[in-house]
């Protein structure tokens, strides 16, 4: 499969020429994420500013552990202010990324891509 050199002013992203299906490649690991926008139970930590770091959430039965969160960023939708962590963990034996989403107002958790 060809790949394109995309490159930015912070990354490279490798990028298949293959319309149907387009893998984002960071590095070695192809990001092929499914949107799923479900609420989880969410264990986290505070630190003294506020911030919430997760540590493990409940989706549908199975509990994750978030090994790595690889940034941190924010957003405002229609007035919700919310807090989304680029993360990465194995999940049944696989090393996947997903996406959590924090919104600041209510104080619940989401988990929006896997």
């Amino acid at each position: 499969m060809p790949m394109i050199n995309a490159q930015s002013a912070e990354t490279n992203f490798y990028i298949s020429e293959d319309a149907a299906n387009v893998l984002r490649v960071n590095g070695r690991n192809a990001a092929k994420m499914k949107v799923v926008m479900a609420s989880i139970e969410m264990i986290a930590w505070f630190d003294i500013s506020g911030t919430p770091r997760p540590i493990r959430f409940r989706h549908e039965g199975d509990v994750v552990k978030v090994e790595m969160i690889i940034r941190i960023s924010e957003e405002k939708i229609a007035g919700n202010r919310m807090r989304i962590y680029d993360c990465q963990s194995e999940i049944h034996g696989l090393m996947k990324q997903f996406q959590l989403k924090y919104e600041l107002n209510t104080c619940k958790w989401f988990l929006y891509k896997i």
